[in-house]
């Protein structure tokens, strides 16, 4: 077997030896037989590029602004929960490296560190929700994320139940000793994963989210085109392609493969994000040339984070960063709004809709 050649590769093989092995299935395992995890990734390898040339790339810009944070890339930080399992630090070597780095960390629910906590020192973030069946404890963690001062609200659709995870279930049914979701009360998040979360919740209980809160409020986990839409329509001011890290539902579409269909679906109405297998610069310059406004990174910056805490983590997202300016330069777009479908051959997935 050959040596990991890639940066991020090395990482994830230190990753696999720093943490417990209960930690690493519980953040690497994902839903049945993982297929849709696997597939997630591999798909941006399989979508060619078609560069232009002799085009002036001296100066690069991968700066945007999204819902009113200026970031040094389109890059975020996906909600992970529980980050202590894998490095002391937790959430707060996330939120430092996120700020080193000139990116957005979207701080879970789940959070292992609670977020008045987290947010003292003033670095911008998003704050993560599920609906809770209690709806006077979801006003609680809106409020908690308003008096943060949270730039917006991600609330997660694609979860009225938990899926099948054998391989977590396998390694670690309880929390170990030390490690809480902070920002929960223990009979709300007695089991590791689903006893939070609400099968009843409909786009009703959306609108009554964007109604009962001053957030911008994020839509994660939209695959089909049609449920883009009635993101809009519920009031979501953007939205986020995305299968759960493959965590839920096994088999179902890879996310860059639904991307071009949910951005043609919101033609612009509001920003449109897609997470679940960005592991190269090359995956961000292929998921902006789909019509993504940015993305969000998921297990990679956790295996920055237990490798070297916040350090670890600017690592992973400079080398994303650096990788991606170096491939916008390659492909000739000096800029994000030059990155179109334009640099995916005619063998992409281009205009096809996820259904």
């Amino acid at each position: 077997m050959r040596e990991p050649i890639h940066p991020l590769d090395r990482m994830r093989a230190a990753a696999r030896r720093s943490m417990p092995p209960s930690a690493w299935d519980y953040l690497m395992g994902a839903a049945v037989d993982e297929h849709t995890a696997r597939r997630n990734s591999s798909r941006y390898a399989e979508l060619p590029l078609l560069p232009r040339v002799c085009v002036d790339v001296s100066s690069v810009d991968t700066s945007c602004t999204l819902l009113g944070t200026e970031l040094a890339a389109p890059i975020l930080l996906a909600p992970i929960a529980l980050q202590k399992l894998f490095h002391l630090d937790g959430e707060h070597g996330t939120l430092a490296g996120a700020a080193a780095g000139g990116v957005l960390p979207v701080i879970s629910m789940e959070s292992s560190v609670s977020l008045p906590d987290l947010t003292d020192a003033g670095t911008p973030f998003w704050s993560h929700l599920y609906i809770q069946r209690d709806r006077g404890l979801t006003r609680e963690l809106v409020a908690q994320a308003e008096e943060a001062d949270a730039g917006a609200l991600m609330v997660t659709l694609d979860s009225p139940v938990a899926g099948a995870r054998y391989r977590q279930d396998a390694a670690m049914l309880h929390l170990p000793d030390g490690v809480q979701r902070a920002n929960l009360p223990p009979a709300t998040a007695g089991r590791l994963t689903g006893g939070y979360l609400d099968p009843s919740v409909t786009w009703a209980d959306i609108e009554w989210l964007v109604a009962n809160t001053q957030l911008p409020v994020v839509g994660k986990g939209v695959l089909h085109p049609e449920d883009a839409l009635r993101a809009c329509a519920a009031g979501a001011a953007a939205v986020v392609v995305s299968n759960h890290g493959g965590r839920n539902l096994d088999t179902a579409a890879a996310t860059v493969d639904c991307l071009p269909g949910v951005a043609d679906a919101v033609a612009g109405r509001v920003p449109v994000l897609v997470d679940g297998g960005i592991r190269r610069g090359t995956d961000v310059l292929k998921a902006i040339a789909l019509g993504a406004s940015a993305v969000l990174v998921g297990r990679p910056y956790v295996w920055g984070l237990a490798t070297g805490g916040a350090a670890g983590v600017r690592t992973v997202i400079d080398l994303l960063h650096d990788e991606l300016a170096a491939a916008m330069a390659l492909t000739g777009a000096p800029r994000l709004d030059r990155v179109d479908a334009d640099l995916l051959t005619i063998f992409s997935v281009r205009g096809r809709p996820c259904r």
